[in-house]
């Protein structure tokens, strides 16, 4: 009656899932317009208009099952949709069948079985079904070993999400990096981690400010070396004063003093280096720290 390339032809078309094509095709004799017209008529086939529109708002999640742990970013139009019990509910389902599985990439995560199709075709379901543009941003599995903590933050619901592993301690020193994490947006681990491009780029930047001052030239490279120590207390956040510090501690040392060393974090910030309304999450984050 219609062929594969007759459902790949229609899915091209209209952005409508697999199995929805081929219901499509089977409910109309595999007549390739009637099919089209069927799925604009069932709303399915609005999901490819969505392509092209801005979802930076949405909602960022920790998935966490034994030593391994799933955070991601899913992103909708408006905040109000990523307030909806059903977008939540399809990121919990996306979550957790990522985590339930050994995907590693966008590719293979897209690809994973879940009701009657795909993640993929799942999320053309919702774009669907809601009305506006679902992306499913980006995702990173993180395994750590049985000596090893998880600490995990949510602010404000899942604007942020921060996970971090820690050797020794426990589960709540971890946890209170992760909160320092959300707040004082580390780029970084540590200074070992800062790309040699980048940290030579800022060097640079310095220099030039430095002889635009007026400092003697000769006397550049000794002041260089304070000034990159106050970088590294910027951006890495090892290097951080820990929030909680009463006497202006790192986080490094606050995890040395309970017995404990920063293994890896990652932050996902809601539509972070996307087009979106500016909000002022550190400071959000940070009096609910001091509350």
């Amino acid at each position: 009656m219609f062929s594969a390339s007759d459902v790949k032809s229609l899915r091209d078309k209209t952005g409508a899932g697999m199995l929805d094509c081929k219901k499509a095709l089977q409910e109309n004799n595999g007549n390739l317009e009637e099919a089209i017209t069927w799925l604009r008529e069932k709303g399915i086939a609005k999901a490819q208009k969505k392509g092209d529109r801005i979802a930076a708002e949405g909602l960022a999640q920790i998935f966490i099952k034994g030593n391994e742990a799933i955070i991601l970013e899913v992103n909708s139009e408006t905040d109000f949709v990523a307030k909806n019990a059903e977008f939540k509910n399809f990121v919990n389902t996306l979550g957790e069948t990522i985590l339930n599985s050994k995907a590693t990439t966008m590719e293979e995560a897209l690809k994973l079985p879940v009701n009657d199709g795909t993640i993929e075709d799942m999320i053309i379901a919702i774009i669907a079904k809601i009305g506006e543009k679902i992306s499913f941003r980006r995702f990173e599995r993180v395994i750590k070993s049985d000596s090893e903590n998880f600490g995990e933050y949510l602010h404000n619901g899942g604007k942020i999400a921060s996970l971090v592993v820690i050797e020794g301690g426990n589960s709540e020193i971890a946890k209170e990096v992760a909160m320092h994490s959300a707040a004082m947006r580390p780029l970084y681990l540590n200074s070992t981690s800062v790309p040699s491009d980048v940290l030579e780029k800022e060097k640079e930047i310095m220099r030039q400010e430095l002889l635009n001052e007026g400092k003697p030239a000769d006397k550049i490279e000794n002041i260089l070396v304070g000034k990159v120590r106050k970088y590294y207390e910027e951006v890495c956040l090892e290097n951080q004063i820990f929030v909680k510090a009463v006497n202006k501690e790192t986080v490094e040392k606050y995890l040395q003093e309970n017995g404990a060393k920063l293994v890896s974090m990652v932050r996902f910030e809601v539509g972070e280096g996307m087009e979106k309304r500016q909000e002022n999450f550190a400071e959000e984050v940070m009096s609910q720290i001091n509350g």
